[in-house]
């Protein structure tokens, strides 16, 4: 399991989502089941390049904070 950072789009609507144990993991959708959908697909695409390429698949040890500021 990943944790996934969801950003709405304010102005076109939908959801831009990251993923930031995997750097440059991004995905997008108009709802957001079909954020997290396409997110999951990502996710599985973007360990398979790395597996393939012989690269570590990073641990799920990225914790973050959110802040307003």
């Amino acid at each position: 399991m990943r944790q996934v950072l969801l950003i709405p789009d304010l102005e076109a609507g939908g959801y831009t989502v990251e993923v930031p144990s995997l750097p440059g993991c991004i995905s997008q959708g108009d709802t957001l089941d079909e954020a997290l959908a396409n997110i999951k697909e990502a996710i599985d695409v973007y360990i398979e390049s790395l597996i393939a390429h012989g690269q570590p698949v990073p641990d799920e040890t990225t914790h973050f904070v959110v802040a307003m500021i």
